[in-house]
């Protein structure tokens, strides 16, 4: 590989939360590989222990850490604090490129500050969208305003660089890829993993997951029963939960749903654990973002627990299932996985649409060419 000398040239890459670890650790790495420009990581901290655990899966140290986190932070306070943060570093250290990843307050903060800097932004995983500015909350707000923000933009999906195209959004806009794929075959490769069909054979798992603000309230508890529902017909599944840190996700789950038999309520899983436990599922009940994208490369069907979804794409090929926080609707479609194997297969069985695992690599030529760099594959 050939590139100009550009050694002052330097990359921030701010990241604050768990799924914007998993999907920038990658990106982080390929960057990292090319000693002549410098590559920086700042934590922002709206996460802790979440982040800590998958920097340390890839081998990645952050450079500075804002540390924000305190208890029942407010989205006021996370945006204050990260925008003072990051104003003290670029007093001190300006960057020619700040890259930020979907639509976290700790990507928007970051995109808004870079602004106010005159720092070029680029924006993994852009074009996303529900076009209800309520649903996914503050979601959906946080990346229509990173797109004013930002130079470069990297669409995960056709439908997502469609949806950049004909807003007219300025800057450049490439088709990448979702760098998850990235990260999740970097694991997979990592550690090898076996499905443990002894296991499957006996038990059938269901992989759960609740966390987002939207179904906070009411529709958590919605989402417990009909979690319940499915645990107390089906005497061959165990349902695994990992657990959200904050106590607003954590208290209406384990009132609903502790000590039953067949449900294992955990701490937040380790990514190395997290992809494991995918492996082994039967099929997946969540409303991340990140998990209706991962489960899908892995042939696992998604029940996905809300009324829209900015990622379309996996609706579409037959992969997900918009269930919403309605406990009949849950029910119902479970019991369908596993009792029609038809249907099941169906799901299963669809193409994954997001993406082949070299999304980062594109990414980084595009910017390397970009601020000429150049980057021979």
């Amino acid at each position: 590989m050939k590139f100009k000398d550009k050694k002052n040239f330097s990359i921030l890459i701010v990241l604050g939360t768990r799924p914007e670890a998993i999907k920038l650790c990658p990106l982080i790495i390929e960057f990292q590989n090319h000693k002549n420009i410098q590559t920086k990581v700042i934590l922002t901290g709206q996460h802790i222990e979440m982040v800590s655990q998958v920097l340390d899966i890839f081998g990645v140290k952050e450079d500075f850490n804002l540390q924000i986190m305190k208890k029942k932070q407010s989205l006021g306070y996370i945006t204050k604090s990260i925008i003072e943060g990051l104003e003290e570093y670029f007093l001190k250290n300006k960057p020619n490129l700040v890259i930020v990843q979907g639509d976290t307050t700790t990507a928007f903060a970051a995109a808004l500050i870079s602004f106010y800097f005159g720092v070029k932004v680029a924006h993994v995983e852009a074009g996303l969208r529900t076009n209800n500015i309520n649903n996914p909350f503050p979601e959906e707000v946080n990346r229509k305003m990173i797109t004013q923000l930002a130079s470069f933009h990297f669409a995960p999906t056709k439908i997502a660089f469609e949806n950049l195209i004909s807003t007219k959004t300025l800057g450049v806009i490439k088709l990448t890829g979702n760098t998850v794929i990235d990260a999740l075959m970097l694991i997979k490769n990592k550690f090898k993993y076996n499905e443990n069909q002894s296991f499957r054979d006996s038990k059938k798992i269901i992989f759960a997951s609740i966390h987002r603000r939207e179904n906070w309230g009411k529709n958590i508890r919605n989402i417990s029963y009909g979690i319940k529902e499915i645990a107390d017909k089906y005497t061959n599944v165990k349902i695994i939960l990992p657990m959200h840190k904050n106590e607003t996700v954590r208290k209406p789950i384990q009132d609903i749903l502790n000590n039953h038999p067949r449900i294992e309520l955990t701490e937040p899983l380790n990514y190395k654990d997290l992809v494991s436990t995918l492996i082994d599922s039967y099929f997946v009940i969540t409303d991340s973002g990140g998990i209706q994208e991962e489960a899908p490369a892995l042939g696992k069907p998604v029940l996905v627990l809300r009324d829209s979804t900015e990622r379309p794409e996996g609706i579409e090929a037959g992969t997900a299932k918009l269930v919403g926080a309605n406990t009949e609707n849950i029910f119902n479609f479970a019991s369908k996985l596993l009792e029609q194997k038809t249907f099941y297969n169906e799901m299963a069985r669809s193409i994954n649409p997001y993406g082949d695992g070299q999304a980062s690599k594109r990414i980084v030529s595009v910017i390397f060419e970009s601020f000429g760099l150049v980057y021979d594959f």
